[in-house]
């Protein structure tokens, strides 16, 4: 049986946290599909396909697969046939949330486990929130996000301010 698990996010973008846990949950099952979830109720900074693209660049695992998907998580690792889905912990903070989206998911299908995974102690501060605001205003986020993702970072945000990039 070959063992199966998403790890469902925005990732707008992708940090070093997130590849962090990615790798560490491609050691663990067989096969992990990264899930960039398509939320039309949030205002991305990066589009879907951006995010994709982005992701695809920086995740080097073999056996990882990375793709968009819409609706619940559960219904989608339920159609990836995955036995868990992979959430990473930076702090306390986090836990309240993942424990109400655990419970529900949960309700909503039993047979999917949740595997929490604490981020390493390098990344424990770090967020898409966090990486989005630094570069924002001009600061250097090269060690939070991987090369594709901060030249993107640096696009976008030259583009915003009517600068042309370096």
């Amino acid at each position: 049986m070959v063992r199966k698990a998403i790890y469902p996010g925005s990732f707008d973008p992708i940090t070093f946290g997130h590849l962090d846990i990615i790798h560490r949950a491609a050691n663990l099952f067989d096969h992990v599909y990264v899930a960039v979830l398509h939320n039309t109720q949030k205002q991305a900074l990066f589009t879907v396909d951006e995010r994709l693209e982005m992701m695809k660049a920086s995740v080097t695992a073999e056996n990882v697969t990375c793709e968009v998907f819409e609706g619940l998580a559960v219904e989608y690792a339920q159609r990836r046939a995955a036995i868990a889905m992979v959430r990473g912990l930076r702090a306390v903070s986090d836990f309240e949330a993942e424990l109400k989206m655990a419970t529900a998911n949960r309700h909503l299908n039993a047979d999917i486990e949740m595997i929490y995974l604490m981020t390493s102690s390098e990344h424990s501060f770090l967020s898409s929130s966090i990486v989005k605001e630094v570069a924002s205003l001009g600061g250097n986020v090269d060690g939070w996000v991987p090369a594709p993702v901060s030249a993107r970072l640096k696009e976008k945000f030259s583009r915003k301010e009517g600068r042309k990039s370096p």
